[in-house]
């Protein structure tokens, strides 16, 4: 997940929504069955392969490794599988009769992180990212969870064969924490090459919810996100002397000020939006006026109009400050924004609505509820953008915090760490067994049997 900018306050947020039920432990869910019985049953061998991808991270389009072990798996499952699908994504397809085709996707990509939680199983790996500089490489988000039980939702529909039909199209896909992953797939075919998917689920481990509880959005769930770049060109010159240049300090200042207007007087204050000016990097020396000034911008948005508004006005802003400031034509600042961008997540309204009313059935009210909207980014919105008229979306959290660390939070001792910290330890194996669970239901939902 790209990061948002403040995961404890949205977990505030939820706590305002619900602290109440937010604070249940969650211990017997509303019914046992027999799904959940085999689920569990899976669960030692399914908690062997977590600690193998934990282990073993690997960077965006550098899955080689991930993608060859989870691929032979779904082979041995009885599933048709291509590899090599947008870089180093996996697509594996099971046809079972007519129906419709459901995709169910898991994310495969560690970050640059050094890992810090102290697990038996903690990551040791190695690896020189785009920045250039070694890293250590950890499972921070939890793309380690996802392809777990994305692996336990496959067995479980491949075994309950007779139970369902339709088409089931199974995705790992590479680097969406750079966000380009869910692209790369789908220009290389994922839509042409095989069946096009009329429902496309998928899960996201939470850092703000109790382990097992499981969160939704209908609508927009996660934004658009844009790096924006803004090269300020100056006049440079002795700093005793400032009337002889034309400073771009000064003048990416007054850009830096009134980019906020953007956010506090153009957008309207029931449509979400932030532009957050990351750096600023101009000179190197007291008395020495620099002729280039460097600002990168975050911008977050969720519709395409707003996402709009926002960066033709930062275009507008940037050189109507250099006009303001008596800068040339030949000097006026350019603006440059980051292509691929991640589009915002958006989760088919009632779609959503019909599968959490499902779910609460199964898991019992207290561990299915609506929770806010974020400003973070996730690419899985491409999938949806590349099929509007004819397929539904949904993105559902699971909750990963230990229920006492949980509990130690609210009671203010201690703060907890959020997805991207070398200190995300999440409840694995609640995350595993309530996603596996999850998706398998939702599955079965959708794909019913000839004549159900």
């Amino acid at each position: 997940m790209i990061a948002a900018g403040s995961p404890n306050a949205f977990a505030r947020r939820v706590s305002a929504l619900a602290a109440s039920a937010l604070a249940l432990t969650l211990a017997a869910p509303a019914h046992a069955d027999e799904l959940r019985d085999a689920v569990a049953a899976d669960m030692p061998a399914l908690m062997e392969l977590y600690r193998d991808l934990h282990a073993h991270p690997e960077l965006s389009f550098e899955e080689f490794d991930t993608a060859r072990k989870l691929a032979a798996r779904m082979r041995d499952l009885g599933f048709a599988v291509t590899e090599n699908v947008g870089k180093t994504g996996v697509v594996a397809v099971m046809e079972n009769g007519e129906g419709p085709t459901v995709m169910l996707r898991a994310d495969m990509d560690g970050l640059p992180v050094v890992e810090q939680t102290g697990l038996p199983f903690a990551s040791k790996e190695v690896a020189v990212p785009a920045s250039g500089v070694e890293t250590g490489v950890m499972h921070a988000c939890g793309h380690d969870t996802h392809m777990t039980a994305w692996i336990g939702a496959a067995q479980q529909l491949a075994e309950r064969k007779d139970e369902w039909s339709g088409t089931l199209v199974m995705i790992l896909q590479p680097a969406e924490e750079i966000g380009e992953g869910a692209l790369a797939m789908i220009e290389d075919g994922l839509y042409t090459r095989f069946p096009k998917p009329d429902y496309v689920i998928a899960f996201h481990d939470a850092a703000q919810f109790p382990a097992g509880m499981i969160g939704y959005s209908p609508g927009y769930a996660l934004a658009n996100v844009d790096s924006v770049d803004i090269v300020i060109p100056g006049i440079g010159g002795h700093g005793a002397y400032p009337h002889t240049t034309k400073d771009p300090v000064v003048l990416a200042s007054a850009i830096v000020m009134k980019l906020q207007t953007l956010v506090s007087r153009e957008s309207s204050p029931l449509d979400p939006a932030v532009v957050t000016v990351g750096s600023f990097r101009a000179g190197a020396k007291h008395n020495i006026i620099s002729d280039e000034a460097k600002l990168q911008l975050t911008v977050r948005s969720y519709s395409d109009e707003s996402r709009k508004l926002l960066l033709d006005g930062i275009a507008r802003i940037a050189r109507g400050e250099a006009i303001a400031s008596g800068m040339p034509e030949d000097k006026m600042p350019t603006v440059t924004v980051a292509d691929p961008y991640t589009p915002a997540t958006f989760n088919t309204p009632e779609f959503t609505e019909e599968v959490m009313a499902r779910f609460k059935t199964r898991f019992g009210e207290d561990r299915v509820m609506q929770v806010p909207s974020v400003m973070g980014g996730e690419d899985f919105g491409q999938f949806l953008r590349a099929s509007p008229d004819d397929t539904q979306s949904l993105i559902f959290w699971v909750g990963g915090v230990p229920q006492e660390q949980f509990d130690a939070a609210q009671r203010g001792e201690g703060t907890l760490p959020s997805l991207h910290s070398p200190f995300w330890a999440p409840d694995a194996e609640k995350v595993i067994a309530t996603a596996a669970e999850a998706l398998t239901a939702a599955t079965l939902d959708l794909l019913p049997a000839s004549g159900g």
